[in-house]
């Protein structure tokens, strides 16, 4: 099965087993969803809080003391369950690896993917070992095709002369 990180426990919140999620993915943290923390398979049963906030209680998890023995620990998501995405969106995970050009130049292959205040980028490892900042705007980005694993970019866009 693949997963996908959906965020990790945090802090516990009362004395039910309940904990904030750090980092989270809201659209994978609904009731009743499954999870995977510390290797093991579980249930969401309770969601509060907010998206940016959310406070979940897991199947198993009966108290503040079982919570916090999470403590740090990744949840991980099926990716069957996950929601389809809008067009134009992707999951960072299928990002990272894919090779970068610019029409038929090889630039270089996606580290990962960062948020930055104002959009989302693509952290490239270039061919000739130095690094360049992808933006995630129509303007950088001329295609993504996660099945061949390859991002068309302009070079020209982001400063470059090629």
């Amino acid at each position: 099965m693949d997963w996908l990180p959906s965020g990790a426990v945090g802090r516990p919140h009362g004395l039910d087993g309940s904990f904030y999620v750090t980092m989270p993915r809201p659209a994978l943290l609904t009731r009743g969803a499954s999870v995977r923390v510390s290797g093991e398979e579980t249930r969401i049963v309770r969601r509060a809080g907010t998206d940016a906030k959310p406070i979940v209680r897991l199947q198993g998890v009966g108290s503040r003391e079982a919570a916090e023995t999470l403590r740090g620990a990744q949840l991980m998501s099926p990716r069957e369950d996950a929601p389809p995405l809008p067009e134009g969106e992707w999951w960072a995970e299928d990002l990272a690896g894919c090779l970068v050009v610019d029409g038929e130049r090889e630039v270089g292959r996606v580290r990962r993917m960062r948020g930055l205040p104002s959009c989302e980028v693509l952290e490239v490892e270039r061919t000739d070992g130095g690094e360049l900042l992808v933006p995630l705007v129509r303007d950088a980005v001329r295609s993504v095709d996660i099945e061949a694993g390859r991002i068309d970019v302009r070079l020209a866009f982001l400063g470059e002369d090629g």
